[in-house]
């Protein structure tokens, strides 16, 4: 979870989880959905359905205990190197560098190392120091020390330089340019990307949901329907037909509620959101397209939408559908 996630907004995350899932075999065997719920919200479901598969695989191959060999812990799903390091290092002492955000930030700023950590050059240095600096000895003390170091005072902004061991030989403190370390990731301009997403609702007030592909954007996670062609023109008509085409039914009134934009690490998807009313309300799951790869699709009324791994910007559409009926 702390894998590109703050430990503020994990803290609200990990409780539950581990009140829902305290053992490996545990999680291994619920279903992904099931861990994809707990996660709704946190953002990079990957990790989460990596964190899944490797449950599988520990047990699978190693009878429900992480395997305490470098080799065969880094090649389970989600754990690369640096994670791997640091499972060995705290939980068996064993002596093996990490080199997390807040280690990779203690680094750049001891040695004033130029460049961004993620290209190759820069990373590559940094794992030396990294070894260098790992003791023979006491590796969980100094490993939970270092990450700490970074965490709590070699802080990105507003560094506690007066309260840090190290200052006196850091070669960015000594020229006042912390700030400067580690180099940030070169800006680029994020794309936009639009689509339109049909919040199909039922006379009883249920609502369809998809399933979406297990890998992607969303992987996994349950959302609305998606529209793909432009509201311009006789639109209405071709959103009517669309409907009955893909999903059984047909829309009696069409309402437009207000877009917004959901950002992700790679690009903006603004989303404009359509409430369609419908003229009858079928009692049974919406039926799949003629397209083999239609996806799982099933009515869900507002009391079970807790019970779903859902994307945070589908939630919060919906819990505003629920809160402030148009």
């Amino acid at each position: 979870m702390l894998q590109q996630t703050q430990v503020a907004t994990v803290l609200n995350y990990f409780p539950r989880f581990i009140d829902r899932f305290p053992t490996l075999p545990q999680l291994a065997a619920a279903p992904l959905d099931a861990v994809l719920t707990l996660w709704s919200g946190l953002g990079y479901y990957q990790r989460a359905r990596n964190l899944h598969a490797c449950a599988q695989r520990v047990v699978a191959e190693y009878g429900g205990q992480l395997p305490p060999d470098i080799t065969q812990l880094a090649a389970l799903p989600g754990i690369g190197r640096s994670t791997a390091g640091a499972i060995l290092a705290l939980a068996h002492d064993q002596r093996h560098p990490i080199l997390d955000g807040n280690v990779r930030r203690v680094l750049c700023r001891y040695y004033a190392i130029a460049g961004w950590p993620g290209r190759a050059a820069v990373q590559r240095r940094l794992w030396q120091l990294a070894e260098q600096h790992t003791p023979m000895q006491r590796v969980a003390a100094y490993t939970q020390a270092i990450m700490d170091l970074g965490a709590t005072l070699c802080r990105r902004s507003q560094p506690a330089c007066h309260r840090c061991p190290l200052a006196d030989g850091c070669a960015a403190h000594a020229t006042g340019s912390e700030q400067h370390y580690p180099e940030p990731k070169p800006r680029r301009t994020l794309a936009q990307k639009t689509t339109t997403m049909l919040l199909l609702q039922r006379q009883d007030g249920a609502l369809l949901l998809q399933q979406r592909p297990p890998v992607g954007i969303w992987g996994g996670l349950w959302s609305l329907p998606e529209w793909s062609g432009s509201l311009a023109g006789d639109s209405e008509s071709a959103i009517v037909a669309h409907c009955q085409q893909q999903f059984g039914c047909t829309p009696q009134q069409i309402e437009s509620l207000p877009r917004f934009r959901h950002t992700f690490t790679h690009f903006h998807l603004d989303i404009t959101p359509l409430l369609l009313q419908l003229s009858s309300s079928p009692i049974v799951a919406a039926r799949h397209s003629a397209v083999l790869e239609s996806p799982p699709q099933q009515w869900y009324k507002p009391d079970s939408f807790s019970q779903l791994g859902m994307p945070a910007p589908v939630r919060r559409l919906l819990s505003q559908l629920m809160e402030h009926p148009p």
